[in-house]
């Protein structure tokens, strides 16, 4: 699975017209499923997520979590970050997981997230979404677990 995630100040999520999921400061997380992908990695993905420290210590360092700030966390499927763009210049989608189980996988780990953490909000899958958010600092990172391996 993978996760692209941003820390922000602000993000949203619409879809025909009316904010769905809405968080302040905290982390706008876009989460795609992979083919072969199990529980197994949406569990490691929201482990890896929730503990990685992207917020500033009393230093100035990166050395604080999500979790750690009690921020927010909106989750918004994207299967586009599966994209093969090796070769030609019109992306593959062949890495995705199929729809059913980019929704299943999407759903295991937004209630797993859910369950460890207080503030997440989401986006909808196979919906035509509007996000906005503000990239604070910019910090943007790519995150991508899999143990099946």
């Amino acid at each position: 699975m993978i996760a692209l995630l941003q820390r922000v100040t602000q993000a949203k999520v619409d879809v025909a017209g009316a904010t769905i999921g809405a968080i302040d400061a905290g982390l706008m997380v876009l989460v795609c499923a992979e083919r072969g992908d199990t529980e197994k990695e949406a569990d490691a993905l929201v482990t890896k997520l929730l503990g990685y420290r992207v917020f500033a210590d009393e230093a100035g360092k990166m050395n604080r979590s999500v979790t750690d700030v009690a921020g927010g966390l909106l989750l918004v499927p994207q299967f586009t970050l599966a994209a093969d763009t090796k070769s030609g210049t019109r992306p593959s989608f062949t890495p995705a997981a199929a729809p059913q189980d980019g929704l299943r996988l999407f759903t295991h780990f937004v209630e797993q997230a859910r369950h460890r953490h207080a503030n997440v909000q989401t986006g909808q899958f196979g919906a035509d979404m509007q996000v906005s958010l503000t990239n604070d600092g910019p910090v943007t990172f790519w995150l991508q677990v899999n143990v099946k391996q």
